[in-house]
């Protein structure tokens, strides 16, 4: 079963992300509290997810010990094949999301991590970028499907 493992949202670009057990997300607009909450949101700024895996094998294979949150990502799940996803509809609990794109790292997260070769490693295993469709909530532990 597929589910968010891990939330988290910050209200600053250059803040630490803060560890969530619920969020309010508005449709077209993001998160409530989050940085990137505005009112006339693009399609890829709304909602970010990550495969709690693809961290899990990054620490592994490179002796590392990085928190989930730390790459920055609203939504750390589990369970699921996110890349499959680009293009489709899930729907996260009650909330729909339209995956739009995949979510590459930059050069911000590789020096804020002190590691040189994030973004190779997470170009093709950084998450999704997500448009809102429905407002409510997502907690830790709900279902994510393949609408």
């Amino acid at each position: 079963m597929s589910i968010v493992f891990e939330i988290g949202i910050t209200e600053k670009n250059n803040q630490e992300i803060q560890k969530k057990e619920t969020i309010e997300v508005v449709a077209s607009k993001g998160i409530i509290g989050d940085r990137y909450f505005h009112d006339f949101n693009g399609d890829r700024e709304q909602i970010t997810l990550i495969e709690s895996e693809n961290i899990d094998y990054y620490n592994k294979n490179f002796n590392t010990n990085f928190n989930y949150l730390d790459f920055r990502r609203n939504i750390v799940t589990k369970d699921i094949e996110l890349n499959s996803l680009i293009g489709k509809t899930i729907k996260v609990g009650k909330i729909k999301l339209k995956v739009n794109d995949l979510c590459r790292p930059c050069k911000n997260l590789q020096n804020r991590l002190g590691e040189s070769n994030i973004i190779k490693e997470f170009l093709k295993r950084g998450g999704l970028r997500c448009e809102i469709l429905t407002s409510g909530f997502i907690n830790v532990g709900d279902k994510i499907i393949n609408l």
